[in-house]
């Protein structure tokens, strides 16, 4: 049984330079002066004084684990395997700014993955391969922390331990609608909205959640923070009901309808002789071509003359712009969610040291748990703190038992 794997490891107060034997792996090394990411080898073998944890999962939880644990623990081993690039999704937040850290990332990474897990002896043995059909080499941590996100991945790990999963759907994405009008506005913005989702379930029975904020139209549909904490908050009943509904927006949150027909009114009379293309309330505050759009579901010609609309044809555009429905006919055509609602239930951890209740040692942080935030950095704050929680648990119960043990000698 050989025990090699992918490893990304952080050292403190150790040099670059290690030496290579026989059978070397990969690692990424962080040394305290520079704070710079690179790849080395690192020896095969283990000292057996020296205890072992190891994380499943390069992200935000992953690494903030094993950073944590280290920095208490400054004789623990940290082993972080990862099959991916290390913090991915760290690297890509605000925008590709990289709005929470930023540094430099490994650009060559082996491609392996934990494939099997399993408890025996207070100890774990993690069986990592390739692809389905390679060997798999096994690794022995004395210390577990499965930070994987929401794939795939950490939840087979996960349930081979003795964990539940509820099932994962996608949470934090876009609309998408058939309304060929709306592709025209594409990237236009809307600072403050009101928006609705109505769904129908299965069981007839109508859910609706209603959310307030800034509000994007896009070539396939509708984006921006309103429209993915809607999605976060339906997760569930969005994937029941095949992702069809309604979303009805007001565009003008802050004034009552009675306002809007009065500006609308005022105006008329003030622009009669005007086209109603290029006129409209500047209380408002809306850009020409969705005044444009708005003429156009009224069934209305941008070439008619204010003095020519009728009062009752005004409510009835104040009404749109203060109900104005779209047709949802699927999630937005992105491959891959932000993120995924599911995993293990919290009840089957301690919040307190994110440990397992199941098997001593065992830690899970971040998206392999049943949490899913709403835009706006919550993942990532979850992910941080569930891996410092961990870390500083496995950090301070390993220096524990350092003391303990030279109390005793």
């Amino acid at each position: 049984m050989s025990y090699t794997s992918t490893r990304f490891i952080r050292h403190f107060g150790l040099s670059s330079a290690i030496a290579c034997s026989t059978r070397d792996i990969g690692y990424l090394l962080i040394t305290p002066a520079k704070q710079k990411l690179c790849t080395a080898a690192f020896p095969m073998a283990q000292k057996g004084s020296e205890e072992l944890l190891a994380v499943v999962g390069g992200g935000a939880a992953g690494f903030y684990g094993a950073v944590r644990a280290k920095t208490v623990a400054p004789k623990l081993n940290v082993v972080v395997i990862e099959k991916g690039t290390p913090l991915s999704k760290v690297k890509i937040s605000g925008g590709g700014r990289c709005n929470v850290t930023n540094g430099h990332c490994v650009e060559k990474v082996t491609g392996k993955t934990v494939r099997t897990a399993s408890a025996n002896g207070g100890k774990f043995l993690l069986g990592i391969g390739k692809q389905a059909t390679s060997p798999i080499e096994y690794v022995e941590a004395d210390y577990l922390l499965i930070a994987s996100g929401s794939s795939s991945q950490g939840f087979s790990l996960a349930s081979q331990l003795g964990h539940s999963i509820i099932d994962p759907v996608p949470s934090l994405f876009t609309f998408k609608t058939l309304d060929p009008q709306l592709a025209e506005l594409s990237g236009v913005t809307f600072p403050k909205v009101n928006a609705k989702l109505t769904l129908e379930s299965v069981k007839r029975n109508v859910q609706q959640f209603t959310q307030v904020g800034p509000m994007l139209v896009t070539h396939w549909g509708l984006s921006g923070p309103v429209i993915l904490r809607l999605s976060a908050w339906g997760a569930r009943d969005l994937f029941s009901s095949g992702y069809k509904g309604t979303v009805t927006v007001d565009f003008m949150p802050d004034l009552h309808i009675e306002d809007v027909k009065s500006m609308l009114s005022r105006h008329k009379l003030q622009f009669l002789k005007q086209k109603v293309s290029n006129s409209y309330p500047p209380e408002f505050g809306l850009v020409k071509r969705f005044w444009k759009y708005i003429l156009d579901r009224q069934g209305l010609s941008g070439d008619d003359l204010w003095s020519s609309i009728p009062n009752n044809t005004l409510t009835s555009v104040a009404f749109l712009l203060k109900n104005c429905d779209f047709g949802i006919t699927g999630k937005g055509q992105f491959k891959d969610e932000f993120v995924k609602a599911g995993g293990v239930p919290l009840s089957e951890i301690s919040l307190n040291t994110m440990e397992s209740k199941i098997h001593s040692d065992l830690f899970l942080a971040g998206e392999v748990l049943n949490v899913d935030g709403v835009t706006g950095g919550f993942n990532f704050q979850n992910a941080w703190s569930g891996g410092y929680i961990a870390g500083s648990t496995i950090g301070t119960r390993v220096s524990d038992a350092h003391l303990r043990g030279l109390d005793l000698a």
